[in-house]
């Protein structure tokens, strides 16, 4: 059986953004002098999408579930799996033994055997499937969050452009904006969460 199935999600959780991010890195084809000549004609910041996803408290719960999905899931697998090869190797030494009172007998229980392993495959593709979906639906509501997120941030900041740093080349410490956007977001997940939290609670 296919070992090691399920990936831990919190990589592809990054890999995700970064690609989505990736669509609005600045155009590189301008000579550096022209864009030092006009140090006032643009604001722009960027974020390492890395270190917020690390610790946006969304995305870390967020992955927590899901690699703890994925560590259930191929724990069924492995078991059923298990099982599985136990029951095929008494068959064999069944077999071998001439255990069987015929020959339909034994082409009856390797039926068996053989639709029980249909199963198993079928199950793990269904629970591959279904942890994939569960890894798309976190990857865009961590990128919608941050998408509404920079949106009114960008209100009062007024940056003309906000970029994933693994998209350029260079770009210099002072317009890492990532601690800052990160609070807020934390500070925005959290008073969302706070309503249902006590709710529980009483």
């Amino acid at each position: 059986m296919k070992k090691n199935i399920f990936r831990a999600f919190a990589l592809l959780a990054v890999a995700g953004l970064m690609n989505a991010c990736n669509n609005s890195a600045p155009k590189m084809d301008e000579p550096a002098a022209d864009n030092a000549a006009q140090p006032s004609g643009m604001r722009i910041a960027y974020i390492e999408i890395d270190s917020l996803t690390s610790q946006y408290e969304f995305a870390k719960q967020m992955s927590l579930e899901l690699e703890k999905k994925g560590t259930n899931a191929r724990n069924t697998i492995q078991s059923k799996s298990q099982q599985f090869e136990r029951k095929a190797q008494a068959f064999q030494q069944k077999l071998q033994s001439n255990g069987f009172t015929s020959r339909e007998q034994a082409e009856a229980e390797q039926a068996s055997l053989q639709r029980e392993q249909e199963n198993i495959l079928a199950l793990q593709q269904r629970l591959e499937k279904e942890l994939a979906n569960e890894q798309q639906k976190f990857l865009q509501a961590l990128q919608d969050s941050l998408d509404n997120f920079l949106a009114d941030y960008n209100k009062d900041k007024k940056y003309d452009m906000i970029v994933n740093k693994a998209a350029v080349l260079y770009a210099d410490q002072r317009f890492d904006i990532t601690a800052e956007v990160v609070n807020g977001m934390n500070k925005r997940y959290n008073k969302d969460a706070a309503p249902a939290d006590s709710t529980k609670t009483k």
